[in-house]
């Protein structure tokens, strides 16, 4: 199995998305990673884009993430 260092992380569990002007505050990245995975799949062109960009930022684990 993969060890993860403690310092890779996430400190807390909430984390803030900025998508298409509209901040979210989730309570934990799995409903966060979920839900922008879900609008990935169903998403063209720029919305796909968008949606990606917040997906990577949740998979590395920061703790705002931004569509740009």
């Amino acid at each position: 199995m993969f060890k993860i260092p403690e310092l890779a992380m996430p400190k807390t569990q909430k984390v803030t998305t900025i998508c298409n002007g509209k901040r979210e505050v989730w309570e934990n990245y799995e409903e966060a990673k979920t839900y922008f995975l879900e609008m990935m799949m169903s998403a063209e062109d720029e919305e796909y884009d968008r949606y990606s960009a917040i997906y990577i930022q949740l998979i590395h684990g920061l703790c705002e993430c931004l569509d740009e």
